[in-house]
């Protein structure tokens, strides 16, 4: 058996033992997170059953996933990294999710070329919880209006997404995330990589994406 889906199984056997124990009852989706990553890698997971992959950059994606999406009808591609407003034609036409809106002009532009494809994308907010200047987000207190936004012009908001400071334990953020996603009566919550996925869940994380711990580091 392929390297990647023994490190896939033994990530959904932790999930499992985790829900378990905490009397969880989400269904926890699994990004293999597959940037950098290629076909040599991902096939042997798409043929074991796996369907959720996300990338961070729409160029890679277009390049490797065109054929592969092709083939593989039920395959869900999700977009992870940021999304500049002159490249979300070609990502409307690939993603089956983006996780990271964060502002409205990025929101108008993903609502308009849905409407030139007849499709409904799904978007998750990126919140910046931590508040650190380098990384993407709408800020806590600006979420409300994103998010009310997005709700006017029809788009597919299925929850919160968020990306915690590498430096500090996830385990407030993904606390302060949880009831965020609450407040605005959201069933899905985008949060937790391979180094904390176990607290995400623990915090009502649906959505987890697992890059290093399924593919390996990168050569």
């Amino acid at each position: 058996m392929h390297s990647t889906i023994l490190n896939l199984i033994n990530i959904e056997k932790n999930i499992q033992s985790n829900l378990s124990d905490l009397k969880i009852n989400n269904q926890i989706k699994i990004i293999a997170v597959s940037k950098t990553f290629g076909a040599e890698k991902i096939l042997p997971l798409i043929q074991h059953g796996h369907t959720d992959f996300g990338e961070n950059k729409v160029q890679e994606a277009v390049d490797k996933w065109t054929e592969l999406k092709k083939v593989n009808s039920n395959v869900k591609l999700h977009m992870i990294g940021k999304l500049q407003t002159n490249k979300v034609k070609y990502a409307v036409k690939l993603f089956d999710y983006i996780h990271s809106v964060d502002n409205e002009k990025l929101a108008k532009k993903i609502s308009e070329e849905d409407k030139k494809i007849n499709k409904k994308t799904k978007i998750f907010i990126q919140v910046n919880i931590g508040e650190e200047d380098q990384k993407s987000g709408v800020s806590k207190t600006e979420t409300n209006k994103l998010v009310s936004y997005c709700k006017d012009i029809k788009l597919d908001v299925s929850g919160l997404m968020c990306i915690p400071p590498v430096s500090k334990d996830s385990t407030f953020y993904f606390e302060e995330m949880k009831k965020l996603n609450k407040d605005f009566g959201f069933s899905e919550l985008s949060m937790g990589m391979s180094s904390d996925y176990l607290k995400a869940i623990k915090n009502s994380a649906t959505y987890v994406r697992i890059g290093s711990s399924i593919f390996g580091q990168r050569d």
